[in-house]
């Protein structure tokens, strides 16, 4: 039985994050093949984690910096290696080639860390976003662990495509891989005059949650309650703090509510949700937990990027302003026949982007096809050589640096 090593840089919590939800659904695509996997971090095992030995994965708690890792690994017979994010390829992968040099190399992306970043970067100078944005520190050192993984698995149309016209990253080094749905198993949803009130949902520790929380508050949540004075909004999310339970008021209809048990429950409750969000990457677990429950949503393009369908058909509204967002909020609020066909809408797009069954075996075919022919897929990868020979000098000695300075102080 092959096996699967996942290097995380956190433990996975998919009901915290769209982050864990997609990284269990990855372990799940790799135990639906017949594949044991053991899951590694570094990282302290956090309340919300997935119960991974239920589902017959192997815990394995790693150190950072420390040889204990490669002695470890040495002693597996390991068919496979997946970085959880660029920063632990560059944590890890040097040792990985040491410790098993034949096992093939994926980098999980999660979501283009460097596209969200010059956003944020953007977006905090009030300017539009430029190509020179994109070639930051960070965009050089998560294109460089790309090339020195063997295949990249990325979440979004959208970055596929940056990744291959801007970079010029070889689309033999990625992997189409977003969000997997099971349509078949969606049940029927709860209906228009059964539900009332708004919902948001978001990690608080994800800048771009926060933001968009501030940008309710402050500017377009006012503009809705001043056309349904008596609506409420419902906000939750993992890990609020302070400064965010602070803007709890019940008076304005704004309720903080936090952590969410159940979020199914949530977003069948709420008759549309809300996602203004100002920057950000990647997809968008919000939104397909809201297409998944039936709940129209109403977001900005950055919180549709990859998600729509033919001509930008979304399940609800698009808007970038907070006029335009809190209009569109309570125009889909009122007008029932709208609310259907943005809902039916959302059932197209989990039909036609993220049917589970469709990408299994596309992104199964692509990983099956690299390993039974590794050594030549290697050989093409010219720059991937190149950054193996320099750049992991550089990453081994300092992590061999301060393995040693630990050492010294014990």
């Amino acid at each position: 039985m092959p096996l699967l090593v996942i290097i995380g840089y956190v433990w996975p919590e998919p009901k915290s994050s769209a982050a864990g939800y997609r990284m269990l659904s990855i372990i799940e695509l790799f135990l639906g093949q017949g594949w044991q996997v053991v899951f590694a971090s570094a990282a302290e095992k956090s309340l919300h984690r997935a119960d991974l030995p239920a589902l017959g994965v192997a815990e394995k708690q790693i150190l950072l910096n420390d040889d204990s890792f490669d002695n470890w690994l040495s002693s597996l017979n390991v068919n496979a290696v997946m970085f959880d994010r660029f920063m632990l390829e560059e944590q890890f992968g040097w040792r990985v080639e040491q410790a098993c040099p034949e096992a093939l190399r994926i980098l999980d992306m999660e979501d283009m860390h460097s596209l969200r970043d010059a956003r944020h970067k953007a977006y905090k100078a009030e300017r539009k976003l430029t190509k020179t944005d994109l070639n930051s520190d960070i965009a050089v050192r998560e294109i460089a662990a790309i090339y020195r993984c063997d295949i990249t698995l990325v979440i979004s149309e959208y970055e596929m495509q940056l990744l291959q016209h801007h970079f010029l990253v070889p689309k033999a080094l990625l992997c189409y891989c977003p969000f997997f749905v099971d349509t078949e198993q969606i049940q029927a949803f709860s209906r228009f005059e059964q539900r009332q009130h708004f919902v948001a949902i978001g990690n608080f520790r994800h800048a771009p949650n926060w933001q968009a929380v501030l940008w309710l508050k402050q500017s377009i949540w006012p503009l809705i309650r001043k056309q349904l004075p008596l609506s409420h909004l419902y906000i939750y999310g993992a890990y609020p703090p302070p400064k965010a339970t602070a803007l709890h008021n019940p008076q304005q209809g704004f309720y903080v509510k936090g952590w969410a048990d159940d979020v199914g429950q949530v977003m069948q409750q709420a008759k549309v949700c809300l996602a203004p969000l100002a920057f950000g990457a990647g997809l968008k677990g919000k939104l397909l937990d809201a297409m998944q429950y039936g709940t129209p949503s109403v977001t900005t393009d950055i919180g549709a990027e990859g998600m729509t369908i033919a001509q930008e058909t979304w399940a609800g509204l698009i808007a970038n302003t907070s006029e335009q967002i809190a209009n569109g909020a309570v125009k889909l609020y009122q007008d029932e026949k709208l609310w259907q066909q943005a809902q039916q809408q959302g059932m197209r797009i989990l039909q036609q982007k993220f049917s589970a069954i469709k990408h299994h075996s596309d992104i199964w075919q692509q990983l099956d096809s690299i390993r039974n022919n590794l050594a030549g897929h290697r050989a093409k990868n010219f720059t991937g050589i190149m950054l193996q020979h320099h750049a992991y000098r550089s990453t081994k000695f300092m992590g061999q640096w301060i393995e040693a300075k630990n050492k010294l102080n014990t």
